[in-house]
């Protein structure tokens, strides 16, 4: 395992610029030369959003980003499908360790947000979601939603000034999770995991999560609604996430690694779960 640092480089600070990748790597905030994740199956210290990939999509406090492999650098086009190996798990790996990752972004993205020339180190920003789907070239891609840690967007660099960009306050727009729909699905299940049956109890009561089948927001603007949400303990919900378990199209848990039968889901003629949404999981989330 590498030794990794995350968060921010002393000396450092968000806003920072750099001429070219040389510098860039010499102060350690991004390490790699070229590619545009540092990291490995333990965790994702950095990554550059420099318009390589067609399927990026910026949006200054958000990022889609486009995990590696499979593209022609020549043509900045994907020809190959892309696998959860190497930056690409790391980056799934900071998700479900809560591990902040370093945002540079580069001259050739997206002109809103970029620097008009050479790179600048934009903060900390944070894995919320990972799945795959086929990209803007038929090949499948491995897709990943990085939101800021501070709240505050890094407007582009005027040209010809040097030196840390300037912050601006922004408003943050935030999902708002109905507590009524996720409460009344674990009221329906008395709080036991539609998965594996546990019901987990606390001094203040039973505890269990609701999981949004298909996420909410971009890319996937899942409806906030009973039929889309699971009631699920802790180990599953991550498990679900993360792609490690799905449901087929009987209603069967399966493993998704060997798709051995793990058992049926647990249901209940009170809570109507919508197959399309269990068939988008499937398709998005299992390798």
């Amino acid at each position: 395992m590498a030794d990794r640092t995350y968060g921010d480089i002393p000396g450092f600070p968000a806003g920072t610029t750099f001429v070219n990748r040389a510098a860039l790597t010499a102060s350690k905030v991004h390490r790699p030369l070229q590619g545009g994740i540092c990291g490995g199956i333990d965790g994702a210290e950095s990554i550059v959003v420099s318009g390589g990939y067609v399927d990026d999509e910026d949006y200054g406090d958000e990022l889609v980003y486009t995990g590696q492999g499979g593209n022609d650098p020549a043509t900045k086009r994907q020809v190959a499908d892309q696998e959860l190996t190497r930056g690409n798990a790391g980056l799934a790996r900071s998700q479900l360790d809560g591990r902040p990752v370093r945002v540079i972004r580069g001259a050739g993205g997206d002109p809103k947000y970029s620097p008009a020339s050479g790179l600048r180190y934009d903060g900390q920003f944070r894995v919320v979601d990972h799945w795959h789907e086929t990209g803007k070239d038929g090949f499948r891609i491995w897709r990943f939603r990085l939101v800021t840690l501070d709240g505050a967007d890094l407007p582009p660099l005027p040209s010809g000034v040097a030196g840390p960009a300037e912050r601006v306050a922004t408003v943050v727009q935030r999902l708002i999770r109905s507590t009524k729909v996720a409460v009344g699905v674990k009221l329906t299940h008395d709080f036991t995991c539609q998965v594996c049956g546990l019901r987990l109890m606390t001094p203040a009561g039973p505890y269990a999560e609701a999981a949004h089948i298909r996420a909410l927001g971009r890319p996937h603007d899942g409806p906030d609604v009973p039929s889309n949400v699971l009631c699920l303990c802790p180990n599953d919900h991550v498990r679900f996430d993360a792609g490690s378990i799905y449901v087929d199209a009987t209603g069967v848990v399966r493993d998704s690694s060997s798709h051995a039968e793990i058992g049926p889901l647990r249901t209940s003629p009170a809570h109507t779960i919508n197959p399309t949404q269990l068939a988008y999981h499937r398709e998005h989330h299992v390798p």
